[in-house]
């Protein structure tokens, strides 16, 4: 249902014989698929959501690999370099020259703002401070990030519910913050910045997806593709080979499948197909979600129960979200 040939300018591209994906389509008046049968508003809400679910698997999987032992490094590799050399064949479909239609200059900004930078980023975090706090502060700021810059970059209008939705996802990231500093001291500050810091680089990738309308699976490609020619040499010349494998095939081929199919690929494509069709202010708001779906998934996978306050907090940015997305 979530396909990625849709215009990230906002809407499905025209229905004609041989349609293919047109990165300048206009949308429709009507907001419903080429077939007349799917309204388009809820294709982007059930890909918005589908990436969170996603990205939260993705949350649950990594604290578990930082647990037992695996560095934020070695995790990046795991979600973004497998993947990319599976997607290679894809990008000389697109067209090498100009990285499969993204550009090469484009696919570096990209692959920075979501690829192996920002999951190292995330993956520190938990090193510093509990599961609740990352799968909370990471996504509650990208969403907030995501409203603002949207209003400031791209002159979307910022209704009156979504400035009240920016404002009570504040309020929960504040409880959060207090929890770190007076349950875990300053580094727990610290650890709670890096999650800011990459929920506002997830939010600057949601705005160039619409600026330069570009579609997920060119981009899930282009990303794929500069990790592996630029991070992954990087990571071998530091640690080599030998240390991605030292926890044993199982949990190797665990970070892989879920870390670079379920929550790398899957995500962008979902992502970048929700902002074509509801915008980026809007879609900003769905990695909001992802702390209710985090807290589960940790609970029911790795036993983690959540102290109160991470639970107020996040009650507090799920309220934030229902008002954001309207």
């Amino acid at each position: 249902m979530c396909r990625a040939d849709v215009t990230s300018h906002g809407a499905w591209p025209r229905a004609t014989k041989n349609w293919k994906s047109d990165l300048t389509a206009t949308p429709p008046t009507s907001g419903v698929s080429p077939d007349g049968k799917v309204p388009g508003l809820l294709v982007g809400i059930l890909c918005g959501v589908g990436a969170a679910m996603a990205w939260a698997a993705g949350f649950a999987v990594a604290k578990h690999g930082i647990s037992i032992g695996f560095s934020p490094a070695d995790l990046a590799v795991h979600r973004y370099v497998w993947t990319g050399l599976l997607l290679i064949p894809l990008v000389f479909h697109y067209g090498i020259a100009d990285l499969g239609g993204v550009g090469w200059g484009r696919g570096f900004v990209l692959a920075a703002l979501s690829g192996p930078t920002q999951a190292l980023v995330a993956y520190t975090g938990f090193i510093l401070v509990p599961f609740g706090h990352g799968t909370t502060i990471q996504p509650a700021t990208a969403a907030l990030a995501g409203i603002l810059l949207a209003a400031l970059l791209l002159k979307e209008r910022l209704a009156a519910s979504r400035i009240l939705g920016a404002i009570v996802i504040t309020a929960g990231l504040v409880v959060l913050g207090i929890e770190s500093f007076a349950t875990i001291g300053t580094h727990g500050i610290g650890g709670d910045l890096l999650f800011a810091t990459a929920g506002a680089l997830w939010a600057m990738f949601g705005i160039m997806l619409r600026q330069w309308r570009v579609s997920g699976m060119r981009v899930a490609a282009a990303v794929g593709l500069m990790s592996v020619l630029v991070y992954a040499p990087i990571y071998l010349l530091i640690y080599g080979s030998g240390h991605l494998f030292i926890f044993g095939w199982t949990e190797t081929l665990l970070q892989i499948v879920v870390q670079g199919f379920i929550s790398g690929v899957l995500p962008i494509f979902l992502f970048a197909r929700s902002v074509a069709i509801l915008g980026a202010g809007r879609a900003s708001t769905f990695p909001a979600l992802v702390p209710g779906f985090s807290l589960i998934m940790g609970f029911l996978a790795l036993g983690i129960v959540p102290s109160l306050p991470q639970v107020i907090g996040l009650a507090i940015v799920l309220v934030g979200f229902r008002f954001a997305l309207r």
